[in-house]
């Protein structure tokens, strides 16, 4: 009897031990929340890499994500450039800009370790000769780096130049990846300059790469407060219940700079502050104010419930009264004088291009019938912010006299995602002392820097680790951008018949149309 039960113990053993159990990463194991997710083997090309966006944000983003251990050791970067560079040449432009941008301090370790995989390939968008250097860099980073074959490619330059750097990757063998492989690409905003656009942009690198490894950027989506937002909203019990019409009176979404276009006047002039932001920024953070609440945070569900709200926007009927649209004149600002939009380096006198632009939308789905939702954004306006704010409706029934609430206004939550990042909450308490009850607005905040001991990464830091490691929650989807362009094309062929905007001076909050654009529904512009 003792010998039977030894044999079935023995011959259990060898079934177990035959059986081959696969070899799980523990620093990627999506159970385990406290360890951060680190890309495997790869490398980034950047086209355009001596760019603004480039040495501003790529570059100190690449070198911040290696100082904070989050891209592996073998990590390589290639820059594609016109410039007669050598690699040494590179890695000086690199480390100088890296330092001057970096977020977090520059350390000397991290530096040689991230300059060991830092290649450079001289060329021009139609020069074949440079493409097929790049490939031959390529494949040396995966024979030398052990980048294993996983390469994205980062397009940071013109919109125009999309197809023809993405005709010319496929043509030298650079799109198709090998099987256990891959291969994205990264594209920055315009996606299109209208509809139409956008869907031959689409097919045109559609017939490249492979739709689940087209990337769009919007860095908006990568900051740390609009992610906060569906923490706020579906982590709390006390939101999402009077997240509806039936308590909250509209919604207003400003995107505000004080700088004028700068070095941007050949981008700028002919696009405009509505395809620049609202196409895009804006109306991504109206779908994220406005979902639903999603069954997942992964990238499908989320797009799902994105691509609801982005259908169901419903323009204004009358054009005229619910958009508007302004330049910024000279004025002053920042303590000094600045020219107006038609004076800048690079602009058109004649120019037609909107430095200010502001919608109203409405949203026909259950939760926000009647709600109207209004987004502006502009240059040299009175401050750089970027808020959210839900304004609730006046209380039904106040058992006060008239003269204690005269300085109450209405309720609000502020979501701040730039510069100071946090939410207020906006209500009434009474004022102390006195023999009579007075009403007065309060506010209730918080903000990310007194509250957490770590600094909030910045947005491309964000988003280029999503691309590395294949996770696209924050991207929009081809539906979302030709929904988005669906909705403002009407609105810029309506702008295109009316000629030169309205000008505001700088530093002011706009047009004086934009205010007449609220007073006409009784309401008006809060100060951020």
């Amino acid at each position: 009897m003792r010998c039977t039960r030894i044999t079935t113990m023995v011959r259990m053993t060898d079934s177990v031990s035959a059986t081959p159990t696969a070899w799980t990463n523990p620093l990627r194991d999506p159970r385990d929340l406290r360890l951060p997710r680190i890309a495997g083997p790869c490398s980034i090309v950047i086209f355009g890499v001596t760019g603004d966006l480039s040495r501003k944000k790529l570059l100190p983003a690449i070198y911040d994500l290696a100082n904070r251990g989050l891209l592996p050791p073998s990590f390589g970067l290639t820059g594609f450039a016109r410039r007669d560079w050598t690699e040494d040449h590179f890695r000086d432009f690199v480390r100088e800009h890296v330092q001057q941008h970096c977020r977090t301090p520059f350390r000397e370790s991290t530096w040689k370790q991230l300059a060991k995989g830092i290649r450079f390939v001289q060329g021009t968008f139609d020069d074949s000769a440079a493409f097929a250097r790049l490939s031959d860099t390529v494949a040396e980073l995966d024979r030398d780096r052990g980048t294993r074959g996983n390469h994205a490619f980062y397009m940071s330059v013109p919109p125009r130049a999309f197809p023809v750097v993405a005709r010319q990757l496929a043509d030298c063998g650079l799109a198709r990846s090998s099987e256990g492989a891959w291969r994205r690409v990264i594209i920055e905003k315009p996606f299109g300059h209208d509809l139409a656009s956008a869907k031959e942009l689409d097919r045109v690198v559609s017939e490249v790469f492979d739709p689940s490894s087209v990337f769009r950027i919007d860095h908006y989506l990568g900051k740390e407060t609009v992610q906060n937002m569906l923490a706020l909203r579906f982590a709390n019990a006390m939101y999402e219940p009077i997240w509806n019409a039936n308590y909250v009176d509209h919604v207003q979404i400003t995107m505000a700079e004080d700088i004028g276009v700068a070095g941007r006047a050949g981008y700028y002039d002919g696009i405009g502050a509505a395809r620049d932001i609202i196409q895009n920024h804006l109306l991504q953070l109206l779908a994220l104010t406005a979902m639903e609440e999603p069954v997942s945070f992964t990238a499908s569900d989320l797009t799902a419930e994105k691509t609801k709200i982005l259908s169901a926007v419903r323009l204004p009927k009358d054009l005229a009264a619910h958009t508007a649209r302004g330049q910024y004149a000279a004025g002053w600002q920042g303590s000094h004088d600045v020219v107006g939009y038609l004076e800048e380096k690079g602009i058109d006198p004649a120019s037609t291009t909107e430095t200010y632009a502001a919608i109203r939308l409405d949203i026909d789905t259950r939760r926000w019938a009647g709600v109207p939702f209004y987004l502006r954004t502009g240059k040299r306006l009175g401050k750089r912010v970027t808020e959210i704010a839900v304004v609730f409706k006046r209380a039904p029934h106040l058992p006060f006299e008239s003269t204690a609430t005269r300085e109450l206004g209405k309720n609000a939550i502020v979501i701040r995602v730039q510069p100071d990042e946090g939410v207020t909450i906006r209500f009434g308490s009474k004022v102390p002392g006195g023999t009579a009850m007075e009403v007065r607005d309060v506010s209730m905040d918080f903000s990310y820097g007194r509250s957490f001991t770590e600094s909030s990464p910045e947005a491309y830091e964000r988003l280029i680790l999503d691309v590395l490691l294949g996770d696209p929650p924050l991207f929009p989807t081809t539906r979302e951008v030709e929904l988005s362009w669906q909705i403002l094309d009407p609105i810029e062929e309506f702008w295109s018949t009316l000629g030169q905007p309205q000008p505001y001076r700088a530093g002011t909050w706009g047009p004086t149309e934009a205010d007449e654009m609220l007073a006409r529904d009784g309401r008006h512009w809060r100060m951020p």
